[in-house]
């Protein structure tokens, strides 16, 4: 080559390879068949190099020499690859990478096949990605010419190891006779095509290599149009790979894909398990059954050693069934129910080993476990199952369960790269189960929490009827803090109580719990409930307070406590409600005609916030006997898709029966909840008025002197004979003076006197004091301070309480057998 030659030489940008330039060259050396995409790289058309020496396109007589070489070896090894320059037509050079490939014909003749191996460098029409990358490594290529009548006429040795045919039986034979029907006639028109068109083509395939039966391959094959002296087309040029491996790995990743958004899309166990059976079914297998530890779904850990003592298999727990063709697999069990391993099964062996268990070709005739479980064996017969995988669900050192893969479709069996498929896939699971697991645990530990927070038995005594529901809130949201409670007051009054904690989980139960304590105290004192609601606000900034003096990282904000609240005080001697709220829902109240309203109660600030007792008001109301007061959290009324309007209109429509009872009236309005999960808890409490008939009451206004003191022990005891409560005459004497004698001494102003009958008798005197009194332990030599002692002493229950005109001492005592009900 001289120095101008050398000048001109340059290398071939990739990106402007043009696709499939071929040449086939004869054993003399001379070119027999080109391409167009040839003629593209080079400039020699066919008419210029067909018939012609190869050393035609070689740019010295060097070139030459060294090209003579290259064909002793190519005879030698059977073919060559490197980089070689070429002239082009136009007088510069180009610098190729070549393949040389050699070709057999009929009576042991030979040729050779040289292609541009830059074959990432070809348009993305020429060869797809897995070829290219298959040619770049240097993976047997098979090569096949057919001629016009797609007979072929050369063929090389890899060929052979792509389906097994050897060259004698294919030399002058049509693809149909050695590829099934359809692959065959598939392949045979993508052929005419490319002899048509004369423009490369590229179509993938499948063949049974004899190195790997039964197990099918999938080759991608690019076809090119050999052309003649005269540019006619002279054959077909096929240049095929093994492409299995890779579409696999482009399955697998697929799959693996599909997993990531198809399991764990809950944190419910048992829909876990039904996802990882349903995304296998059919990617990977034709039968799934995923088979939890019994404990699992309850969310409970698994025991850390197999069996109990006697070494038996944990029991199961169906979580996962998915099946091609239902008809063919028919299952003792069915999903969520029970399942019993036996002991000597391959089941049992990877519970206990904690490792996957293939079996390519199943054995249902001579296993062990056969013998020990015919009826599942026969069934397993019956199904056609040929092939079976067991992968242990694995998470944190412990076998949460089990997952079975098995085959009767596909005839294939399975293999270890499917096993490692699955193991992956599975592993995926454990990881949504163990998360979902964990989260079960805490839930349950929440929800008992929060069950035993509740109050079991609510009971309205002489005042009100109730009912209620508590429906937590779904799994993937968990429990909140909802309460609500019905506390018994003084004088056969009742509160009626329901609240929201913000917040999920164990913490929103705790607070719940605090709550509804520090609640029960305030009520146990006689709030009004604005005073009541003021002072619980002032507890939740106390626990916010010592949320942030208790937080162990100072730079994290530790969770703040917020709650909304309604308290109502109902009195069934007066039929009047007084209520207020601190941001929760207002109630419904249905009268006795079914007639709901919602009633303008001011909205009040949530709990916590600090605003003190002007941020809530109260609101009084004269209710009809037989009014039914509905209290409920917002996760009854609101909702995603709706806003809290019309949650509550749903709500008053489902309540406006008259004349249900509360426990219809109350699963009524739980029924009205959208059929999806919930991501609230649901609270409701329902109350229908009583009304107590005025012969169970009686009171007296007294003077504010000394006399009316022995007047109250004669009226009370009088009012007691005509209720045949003779048994406490005496005692409630004894309260009675004491009672009205502080009133006159300590009080002031009108005293008044009422007794009450209901599930206990109330005594009441009532003065226009403010000061409470309360009760010592009076010394020895005391003179006074005995009075209240003894008050105390004789009650069942006593207390005081403001009122608007002053306050109300009082005290009540259990009712006598005898006591006549008015």
């Amino acid at each position: 080559m001289n120095t101008n030659q050398s000048e001109l030489a340059e290398l071939v940008n990739p990106s402007e390879t043009p696709d499939a330039a071929i040449a086939m060259i004869d054993a003399e050396g001379t070119v027999v068949g080109w391409t167009q995409a040839a003629e593209q790289l080079v400039g020699f058309s066919a008419g210029e190099v067909v018939g012609r020496p190869a050393a035609h396109v070689l740019p010295s007589a060097e070139d030459a020499l060294r090209a003579t070489a290259l064909a002793e070896q190519c005879r030698a090894q059977g073919g060559w690859s490197g980089t070689m320059t070429v002239r082009h037509r136009g007088g510069h050079t180009l610098t190729l990478t070549l393949r040389v490939s050699l070709l057999w014909g009929g009576s042991e003749s030979l040729r050779w096949l040289v292609s541009v191996t830059d074959i990432g460098a070809l348009s993305s029409g020429a060869m797809n990605g897995s070829l290219r990358e298959s040619l770049l490594t240097h993976a047997p290529i098979g090569i096949v010419v057919r001629d016009l009548q797609l007979r072929c006429t050369w063929v090389n040795d890899a060929m052979e190891l792509h389906d097994g045919i050897p060259h004698d039986r294919r030399f002058g034979r049509r693809l149909k006779d050695s590829l099934p029907g359809f692959e065959a006639e598939a392949l045979e028109v993508v052929m005419r095509q490319v002899l048509e068109s004369g423009t490369t083509m590229v179509h993938e395939y499948r063949a049974w290599p004899p190195t790997d039966r039964p197990r099918e391959h999938v080759f991608s094959a690019s076809f090119f149009c050999l052309q003649d002296a005269d540019g006619k087309p002279l054959g077909v040029c096929s240049l095929s790979v093994d492409v299995t491996g890779n579409r696999r790995a482009r399955e697998r990743l697929a799959i693996l894909s599909e997993a990531s958004t198809r399991i764990g899309s809950t944190l419910d166990v048992m829909q876990t398990g039904q996802e990882l059976a349903d995304l296998t079914v059919p990617l990977l297998a034709d039968h799934a059954i995923v088979d939890l530890v019994e404990s699992v779904p309850f969310g409970l850990d698994p025991s850390g050693q197999f069996g109990t003592a006697n070494g038996r298999p944990p029991a199961l727990r169906r979580a996962g069934v998915a099946t091609i063709d239902l008809g063919v697999l028919e299952l003792p069990w069915v999903r969520e129910e029970v399942v019993h391993v036996h002991q000597a099964s391959p089941f049992a062996g990877v519970l206990r080993t904690g490792r996957s268990h293939l079996e390519p070709v199943l054995n249902t005739q001579a296993s062990p476990w056969v013998h020990h479980d015919p009826v599942r064996a026969q069934k397993v017969r019956d199904s056609g199952v040929h092939s079976l995988m067991v992968v242990p669900i694995r998470a944190r050192r412990c076998v949460l369960g089990l997952a079975l893969f098995g085959r009767s479709e596909e005839q294939t069996p399975f293999q270890e790269d499917d096993l490692l498929l699955a193991e992956e896939l599975v592993t995926r699971a454990a990881l949504s189960l163990d998360n979902a697991l964990q989260y079960a645990r805490e839930r349950t530990a929440a929800l008992t929490l929060q069950r035993d927070l509740l109050p079991h038995h609510v009971r309205g005594g002489a005042a009100v009827e109730v009912a209620s529901r508590y429906v937590p809130a779904d799994m993937d949201h968990g429990v909140g803090g909802d309460w609500f409670d019905v506390i018994g007051l003084s004088g056969a009054r009742v509160a009626l109580v329901v609240g929201d904690v913000v917040g999920h989980g164990i913490h929103a139960a705790a607070t719940m719990g605090r709550l509804r304590t520090a609640l029960h105290t305030l009520a146990d004192l006689d709030l009004p409930p604005d005073e009541l609601l003021a002072h619980l606000d002032d507890t939740v900034q106390r626990l916010n307070e010592e949320n942030e003096a208790d937080a162990d990282d100072p730079d994290q904000v530790p969770a703040a406590v917020g709650a909304t609240c309604l308290y109502a005080v109902y009195d069934p001697v007066t039929r009047r409600c007084t209520m207020a709220r601190a941001g929760h829902p207002p109630p419904a109240i249905i009268d006795p005609q079914g007639r709901v309203t919602f009633p303008d109660l001011p909205a009040g600030a949530p709990l916590g916030l600090g605003l003190g007792v002007l941020a809530f008001d109260s609101v009084e109301l004269e209710l009809p006997e037989g009014s039914v007061l509905a209290f409920y959290t917002d996760g009854l009324v609101e909702s995603r898709d709706n806003d809290l309007d019309v949650g509550m209109r749903r709500l008053g429509a489902a309540l406006a029966q008259s004349g249900r009872s509360l426990e219809d009236l109350c699963s009524e309005a739980i029924e009205t909840l959208p059929a999806r999960t919930h991501s609230d808890d649901v609270t409701l409490l329902l109350a229908r008025t009583r009304a107590l008939q005025p012969a169970r009451v009686a009171s007296w206004d007294l003077p504010n002197e000394s006399a009316a003191v022995r007047t109250a022990r004669h009226l009370a005891a009088r009012q007691l004979s005509a209720w045949e409560m003779e048994p406490l005459i005496a005692t409630v004497e004894l309260i009675v003076s004491e009672l009205v004698t502080n009133a006159i001494r300590y009080g002031g102003g009108p005293v008044r006197l009422r007794l009450i009958q209901h599930q206990v008798l109330t005594c009441e005197v009532s003065d226009a004091g403010t000061s409470h009194p309360r009760p010592r332990h009076p010394r020895t030599l005391d003179e006074n301070g005995r009075g209240l002692f003894l008050v105390a002493q004789l009650s069942r229950r006593w207390g005081s309480r403001s009122v608007s005109d002053g306050k109300v001492v009082w005290s009540d005592q259990d009712l006598p057998s005898t006591a006549a009900i008015a």
